[in-house]
């Protein structure tokens, strides 16, 4: 994995960063903790010298907002005034936990962790709790996914999961069971669109496990 570096505006300690666990230590409960990374350590310098506005404005092919973009595209960029979720499982089914964070600043908004689960149950449970976070806020912002599988299960009002249901995941099938129910009971207008991972790179939310 080639190194990054990361700047970080607005944090415990502004400054410039070798790596993704020294720059999350900073930003980690920050309100409107600002950063983004670069490939070299040249780059973070003369972005330092600058505002963080000026460094995500910046209309080229370098990391926006942390995100790599892959490669010129004629694709839009993502709506910044947005929310991203995600969620990452370790195994299959294991430790699953999800987010959710404010695309612009990457501040984190919300964050759920379980002993057991799966990630497609963490990644439409993500989408749920993001609707209703935005609902609950009277907000009007995008909602950002990468899972198609979390889309359509919230668009269909049912987890799909395979996930089978005994002592061990009976609390987790509980909470998605109220989550369904969150789905019939409620009307929305937020817009749920997929996150277009090959030209804007990971989405905000990603654990950065891969």
């Amino acid at each position: 994995m080639k190194q990054k570096f990361y700047v970080v505006w607005q944090g415990n300690h502004p400054g410039i960063y070798e790596s993704w666990a020294e720059c999350q230590s900073q930003i980690k409960g920050f309100a409107g903790a600002q950063y983004k990374s670069y490939k070299t350590r040249a780059e973070a310098e003369e972005a330092f010298q600058h505002p963080y506005a000026e460094a995500i404005a910046k209309p080229d092919n370098s990391d926006e907002l942390g995100m790599t973009v892959i490669k010129p595209s004629n694709v839009p960029p993502p709506v910044l005034d947005s929310i991203a979720v995600d969620a990452a499982c370790s195994g299959n089914p294991g430790v699953m936990e999800y987010q959710g964070v404010y695309v612009a600043s990457r501040t984190k908004l919300f964050h759920y962790k379980y002993p057991i689960g799966t990630n497609n149950i963490g990644e439409f449970l993500a989408l749920v709790h993001g609707l209703s976070y935005l609902k609950k806020h009277n907000l009007n912002q995008i909602l950002y996914s990468d899972s198609v599988n979390a889309i359509s299960w919230v668009m269909q009002k049912k987890c799909k999961s395979k996930l089978v249901r005994d002592e061990r995941t009976e609390a987790l099938w509980q909470y998605v069971e109220r989550a369904e129910a969150w789905l019939r009971n409620n009307t929305y207008t937020t817009e749920i669109r997929k996150w277009d991972t090959p030209n804007w790179g990971e989405i905000p939310a990603d654990f950065g496990r891969k």
